[in-house]
């Protein structure tokens, strides 16, 4: 990857990322154990990606450019 992943803290009540539309895989089985993604329109994080654990939807979120996430997820369908 060619950036480090930031990390949003969990969140409170003055949420870093507010009134976000998450979107959950599609390959997610309905069980709450697969990531879920963001794209922040606004502030500072407008540009990047946000991904967090859909078991923990208050926790933290990391914050990918979208080349490096796209890097990521080459990597693991890689042989």
């Amino acid at each position: 990857m060619s950036a480090t992943p930031r990390n949003v803290p969990s969140r409170t009540d003055s949420d870093p990322l507010p009134q976000m539309r998450w979107l959950r895989s599609s390959y997610s089985t309905g069980a709450n154990n697969c990531v879920e993604t963001a794209r922040p329109a606004s502030g500072p994080w407008a540009g990047l990606l946000a991904v967090r654990d859909s078991k923990n939807p208050a926790g933290p979120a990391l914050l990918f450019s979208p080349d490096s996430w796209t890097g990521f997820t080459a990597s693991l369908q890689r042989p």
